[in-house]
């Protein structure tokens, strides 16, 4: 049986998510990897409300309980993300060694502007994607390598020590890669 938000994913969709579910289960871990394998698998890396329902459906798993692994995650995307991917962290470490710094200056070079007060939150959480989707700017609130202050995660890859001149440079290495 299916419900009108299942319908809406593709037939395709639901034959993935139903090959990785099949794959997954009795696994440690299970519910992670299915998360893990459906969103790296979706266009824009995300997990949209539609694809969560499904999976509860399939592994009568609670949504509610879907829905707190994934908000707990940060690898979890709840919105579409942008090609690449630049991960700042705002943990004491790197907020005392100028990530706030870094976010401002990868905020304007790539065309999102400084936060506004409306945008700010007690937890100082930031999401933006480019208008050609090219790129998501996000912080973490620590990724738990505070030897390496300041630290910036490019497309998954752990960059220590970064300034301003290094972001940039990562920058301009993943402009030249799309083209």
């Amino acid at each position: 049986m299916h419900t009108a938000s299942q319908e809406r994913l593709s037939e395709g969709e639901r034959a993935f998510v139903d090959q990785v579910i099949t794959s997954r289960t009795g696994c440690p871990g299970a519910l992670l990897g299915i998360l893990e394998s459906v969103q790296e698998h979706h266009p824009n890396k995300y997990l949209p409300v539609q694809t969560l329902e499904y999976i509860a459906a399939q592994t009568n798993i609670a949504l509610s309980r879907i829905y707190s692994v994934v908000t707990f995650y940060a690898l979890f995307n709840l919105q579409p993300q942008g090609d690449n991917t630049i991960c700042i962290c705002r943990g004491t470490a790197c907020h005392t060694r100028g990530s706030r710094n870094l976010l401002q200056s990868v905020r304007l070079a790539l065309g999102l502007g400084l936060e506004d007060a409306s945008e700010t939150s007690e937890d100082d959480k930031t999401l933006l994607t480019t208008l050609d989707h090219k790129y998501t700017v996000r912080t973490v609130a620590c990724f738990g390598q505070c030897a390496l202050a300041p630290v910036v995660e490019v497309n998954h890859r752990i960059c220590g020590h970064v300034n301003e001149r290094t972001l940039q440079r990562e920058i301009s290495t993943l402009e030249r890669e799309s083209y």
